[in-house]
């Protein structure tokens, strides 16, 4: 997810939380980690290796999540390799391939392509290294996040629905209310499991407070702000009197607000994970309305803490999934999101 040495950013002050429905399979980062604080047998920490795949290092989201995965594994005293497959499925596969040569104690990753990445973790969970996939879902993208692959030890991520939906309530409160609005929609690449469901949220957040809107574009893009601010070129060249610009991610917001500052466009600027220290920024400046806190660091700390869980015998159960929830990001709430990325 994310590009170039002038974007480091993220974000923070995200809240957790698990479904009564759902109670049973979800482990939340508090009681995850009192599992391996309080449950964990003693294990020479020096003695384990863990592996984790990034999507993609050129990516300052991806890397936040590499940085936190590290970190936590330093505290506890845990060797680690980071491999990076540099956006390529098949390097990705590849690389977990030669962790499992090496015979590492347990495997992270962050999917590229969800349909793939299911046999990605097949291969894993039948060598017998405990696995745990970070940031997007593995598997059918259409399926409730919950429902975690089998052989995954635990999926740790944010709800991509609850996040495009708290996006779209916040669009509702700053669009007209007397009209049909022009809604253009800035995507991320196709394959990712999380391009439809963010969309998917966004618009229930919009019916939710009843505001009507036609969809007169919807472009994916490289997650990059380059191919944002030329999405929102084209959006504005056919449609001048777009109401309302929702960009899937902070990076193509950043473009997007460049392309509607060029024409003097008023249309309105709302992301989903967001929270990075630009987009953060472009908010404070009013280049961006609002967007969504996410904490890839974070999300790097808990993926360490459920593989640790497995690779100690504290906690070994399947399909376990951490989540975070959204946290709305507007001027007056920018002091709640304090930027890892």
């Amino acid at each position: 997810m994310f590009k170039d040495a002038n974007l480091r950013r993220n974000a923070a002050g995200i809240a957790m939380r698990s479904s009564a429905k759902w109670a049973a399979a979800i482990v939340t980062a508090a009681s995850l980690v009192g599992v391996v604080g309080l449950m964990a047998r003693p294990v020479a920490a020096k003695d384990l290796t863990f592996g984790y795949v990034v999507a993609s290092q050129v990516y300052p989201f991806n890397a936040s999540t590499a940085k936190g995965f590290e970190d936590a594994a330093k505290e506890k005293g845990v060797k680690t390799i980071v491999l990076d497959p540099q956006g390529s499925v098949e390097k990705q596969g590849n690389a977990l391939d030669d962790l499992i040569v090496q015979k590492v104690d347990a495997i992270g990753f962050l999917p590229i392509e969800s349909m793939t990445s299911q046999s990605f973790v097949d291969k894993v969970d039948a060598a017998g290294i405990p696995v745990v996939a970070c940031c997007a879902q593995v598997g059918d993208a259409t399926q409730d996040v919950r429902d975690v692959y089998k052989g995954l030890n635990a999926a740790v991520l944010p709800d991509e629905v609850a996040f495009g939906e708290a996006s779209g309530k916040l669009a509702a409160e700053l669009v007209p209310k007397d009209k049909t609005i022009k809604l253009a929609i800035v995507e991320g690449p196709g394959g990712f499991a999380g391009v439809e469901k963010r969309t998917r949220g966004f618009k229930a957040g919009l019916d939710a407070a009843g505001i009507k809107y036609e969809i007169v574009g919807a472009q994916p893009t490289d997650w990059t702000p380059e191919r944002g601010e030329a999405v929102c070129q084209n959006f504005l060249a056919a449609n001048p009197d777009i109401d309302l610009i929702f960009s899937q991610a902070d990076d193509m917001a950043l473009g997007c607000a460049r392309a509607l500052d060029a024409v003097g466009s008023k249309a309105i600027l709302v992301a989903t994970f967001g929270g990075s220290k630009l987009g953060n920024q472009a908010i404070k400046d009013g280049e961006i309305d609002a967007s969504i806190c996410v904490k890839p660091g974070t999300l790097g700390r808990l993926m360490f803490e459920s593989m640790y869980a497995a690779a100690t015998g504290a906690n070994t159960k399947k399909g376990q999934v951490v989540l975070l929830d959204p946290l709305p990001v507007t001027k007056d709430t920018l002091d709640k999101c304090v930027a890892e990325w």
